[in-house]
């Protein structure tokens, strides 16, 4: 198995109680740098990353121009640009147009991270209501990188999850209770030493 250097995150409906359980239940010093993508309103703040770094021991803030993704941190795409990973590890924003309906968009930053950094990605789908995601989690997989999807039973809106399972066959399926000590046990195994 090769090693893995990114976490990329997808979420919609139901984001917010999905997001404080995943990234609560991970320790400050976890390996590697989690990009996420919740679906939010163009008119949206910064206000969820600032409710998810208040109850999360990593360190969570929204993602800036050319910033480099740090290990131990959390990162959400700004409402209303997608998110992209470089092969260099620096995050970009793009105010491109909407794709499966939304700005930003999962597939956006899945594809780009699949692209940039093929096997050293893992890509998980939780709650949502839509199929975004679906077509970048097959990228993830196809590039050699790990998927992983909530149980459409355990989400909150199962679409999003159901999509991704009919797009490719992940590597995990699991309730959201059980995704944060999969993400340790794959950083941990011999394969978070390639970081972004």
């Amino acid at each position: 198995m090769s090693e893995v250097g990114l976490v990329t995150v997808g979420v919609s409906s139901g984001g917010l109680q999905a997001l404080k359980l995943l990234l609560g239940s991970l320790p400050a010093d976890f390996p590697l740098p989690l990009l996420i993508v919740q679906h939010l309103a163009p008119e949206s703040g910064d206000g969820m990353a600032r409710l998810l770094a208040d109850c999360c021991a990593i360190r969570v803030k929204e993602a800036d121009e050319l910033e480099r993704a740090l290990p131990g941190s959390a990162y959400l795409a700004p409402a209303n640009y997608h998110l992209l990973v470089q092969r260099d590890g620096l995050m970009t924003l793009a105010t491109d147009g909407y794709v499966s309906f939304a700005r930003p968009s999962i597939d956006v930053l899945f594809e780009s991270a699949a692209l940039a950094l093929g096997p050293a990605v893992i890509g998980v789908v939780l709650t949502g209501a839509n199929s975004d995601g679906a077509r970048g989690l097959a990228a993830i997989k196809a590039a050699g990188g790990v998927a992983i999807v909530q149980d459409p039973a355990d989400a909150e809106a199962s679409a999003m999850p159901a999509a991704a399972l009919a797009a490719t066959a992940p590597d995990y399926l699991l309730p959201l209770a059980e995704i944060a000590a999969t993400l340790q046990r794959l950083a941990q195994r011999g394969r978070g030493a390639r970081h972004v």
